[in-house]
Formats: C-alpha cells, structure tokens, sequence
C-alpha cells in the first residue's frame, strides 16, 4: 500500500512539474510573443511613415531627387534617431576612405590641418616627416587655400579637406599654399606613403618633458614607450602629457600607454548591456616614478580620457586645464553594410579601476587652466614656450617635485 501511495505522490509531483513547467513556458513565450509583435509594430510604423512620406515627396516635389545622397541622409537620420550619441553612419565614400587610409591604399600629402574659423582656409597644424609636403617645405602655421580648382572657402569643415587630399599612391594634386608669412605659392605634389606620428616630445630648459599626444592610433602605445624613455634617459624630472582635441581614437593604444605609466592593478573594464563587466587591461609593474600632469581640454574624449583617468587614479597624475567631453564608452567596429556604407555604435560603457563611469560626465581638473576669448582666438598661434595653459602644466609638475 505504501508503494502504491509513494507511486501516487511521484505521479502527483510529477504532474504538478509539469504544469509549472508548462505555465513558466508559455508566459515566457507569450512576452517574447508580446515583445515581437510590438517591435514588428513599430518597424511598421516607421516603414509606412517613410513610405508615405516618400509617395507624398515623388508626387510633388519640383527638385530632382538624388537617390544615393537620399539613402545616405536616410541611413544617417536613422543614427541620429537611436539616442546613441557616439553612433556613426559612414557613407560608401567616407567608408572606403577610413579603409583606405587605415590600409595604407589611400594616402595624403603628409599634413594635418584644421578649418580655420577667421580666413576659412585649412590651417596646417602638422607637417609629417619624409612627407611630400615636407619635401617641398610646408610648413605648421600656413595655410591650404585650394585643392586643385576648389577654393578652400567653399569646403564645409576639416574632414571634407582631409578627404580631398586623398589618393592613390603615386598621384598628384595641385594645391594653393600661403605660407606663414603670407607668400602664396602653388604645388604640383606627387602622393606617396609615410608614417604618420602621434607622439611629439621634447625636454624643456625646465627639465620637465612634454610629451603632444595627437591621437590614439595603432601604432601610440610603441611611439610613447620610446618617447618616454628618451626623455627619461635625458634627465626629465617630470612629465607633462597634452592631451588637449585628442578624440581617442583606438582604445587598446590608450590601455597600453596608460599601462606603461602605472603600477600593477587593474586599469578599466567594460561594462556590457546586459551589465556583465569584464576586465580591458591589467597593468603590470613597469611604472614612471616622475610626477606626472596630464593636460586636458574639453575635446579630450573617448580613450584619450580613459588614459587621463587612470594616470590620475593609479598613478597620481594631476589633471590641468578644462572639464574633458565624457565620451566613456566602447565603440564597436565599423559594421558593413551591402551597398559599402557602414555603421559605428555603443557596444558598452567603461568603468575604471574603481567601476566608476565617467560618460556624460567628464573628467573634472585638478588644476582649473582656462582660455580667455582672446587666448582662445589664438590658440593654434601658441608654442611650447608661450601656450598659458602648458606654462600652468610646468608650474605644476615643479611644485610636485618640490
């Protein structure tokens, strides 16, 4: 009887299992179902607005319409639209040209430059070395004022001049050039390849080293181990890093560079949507015993942030100059699409040795170094020697030395 009964319980429990299991399963199906439908939903609400939109448009609009700048505005308006400020569309164009030049296929004349806001011409900020425009003599502080029958005056911003300065190796581009002391002159430049830097050093009279880091780029973390220790066999008693307009480009560049600066100990991690949090880079015992400043403004963004916060946070770095952008997230790899474009997002956030975020925020100076207006219009006229906000970085680092 007891068996009977035991079998009966088994039997029940079994039973009620079941329907458990059964009810779990269908209120998990029926949200996943809810979810569905109401993500179809919205998709078909967008694609009919679009749609309608578009009949209303073609039956009426005067203007020819040109279906791949459409697309591409469409595409682009979808980015805008997703709330992620750091997302990205990139057109076939602009997409072949970031490859391109990443490659190596695709190359300037060896310059970097800025649209200046007073003349609207190029101003040229760099000029790299073995470059053609080195060879030919170009110099910081002149001035790009067309590319071949373009005058620079009719160029929206820096990136539309960057890309007319493209192309293959071995090409040539006519330019309009006026010097720094306003002579114009017109080139003829053959395209051809060279290294492009990131990492500019030099020991003041002071004995302090200041290290210009433009970007984070591939090659960042070896031209900064070298810079570092150049300065360093030298005699440098302290070390300013500038970080001031640096975008952050390459994530891992920062990480190892920061490492390089630091004790052991874990430097950031990342932070996935579903909140799992895993490790970006652990540090190890190689460290830079000289005080440290790091230089910011507040273009800093991205990774050239994360290095700032982690030589401040394990390092004791003191931070100089403007609140930084808070831009503290990962960026997934450019996604391609099926007609060349392509599209860049937020894959994560990152949290640094302590899990604290910084994005949207920013990273908050030490040592509060401001422009004034009249500084401000200035700004690409200063050198090492009379930059006031890397003139309050030296005065820093000698009173960390004592």
């Amino acid at each position: 009887m007891s068996k009977k009964i035991s079998l009966s319980v088994a039997i029940t429990i079994m039973l009620i299992a079941m329907a458990v299991t059964f009810s779990v399963t269908m209120a998990f199906s029926q949200n996943m179902f809810n979810n569905s439908v109401t993500s179809v939903k919205s998709r078909e609400r967008m694609y009919n607005k679009l749609s309608e939109i578009d009949r209303y448009v073609r039956a009426n609009e005067y203007f020819t319409i040109d279906e791949d700048t459409l697309n591409d505005r469409i595409a682009s308006g979808y980015m805008l639209g997703i709330s992620d400020p750091y997302a990205r569309y990139y057109s076939a164009q602009s997409y072949n040209e970031l490859v391109g030049t990443q490659s190596g296929r695709l190359m300037g004349i060896g310059v970097s430059v800025i649209k200046d806001s007073t003349s609207n011409y190029a101003r040229i900020l760099r000029v790299y070395e073995n470059s053609p425009a080195a060879e030919i003599g170009m110099q910081p502080g002149g001035f790009i004022t067309s590319i071949g029958d373009t005058s620079l005056r009719s160029m929206a911003d820096t990136a539309a001049v960057q890309s007319a300065l493209l192309g293959e190796e071995g090409s040539t581009v006519t330019i309009g050039y006026l010097t720094p002391d306003h002579t114009e002159e017109s080139y003829t430049i053959t395209r051809a390849n060279y290294t492009v830097d990131t990492v500019f050093g030099q020991l003041l009279e002071s004995g302090v080293a200041y290290i210009a880091i433009d970007d984070f780029a591939s090659t960042t973390g070896t031209e900064f181990r070298t810079e570092v220790d150049n300065l360093r066999n030298q005699g440098a008693i302290g070390f300013i890093f500038d970080l001031r307009d640096n975008s952050g480009s390459n994530l891992n560049a920062a990480l190892v560079a920061a490492d390089y600066c630091v004790p052991s100990g874990l430097i950031a991690r990342s932070q996935a949507k579903d909140g799992t949090a895993t490790d970006l880079r652990v540090s190890d015992d190689t460290a830079i015993s000289q005080p440290m400043v790091c230089l910011v403004n507040g273009r800093t963004a991205g990774s050239a942030e994360l290095f700032a916060n982690t030589l401040r946070k394990m390092g004791n770095a003191t931070l100089v100059g403007e609140n930084t952008a808070g831009q503290g997230v990962v960026l997934s790899e450019p996604q391609s699409l099926s007609d060349g474009s392509a599209v860049v997002i937020t894959v994560g956030l990152i949290l640094d040795n302590e899990g604290v975020s910084w994005d949207g925020v920013g990273l908050a100076p030490d040592v509060e170094a401001t422009l004034s207006a009249d500084e401000q219009s200035s700004y690409y006229d200063y050198t090492v020697q009379t930059d006031p906000q890397i003139q309050r970085a030296i005065t820093t680092v000698q009173t960390l030395v004592g």
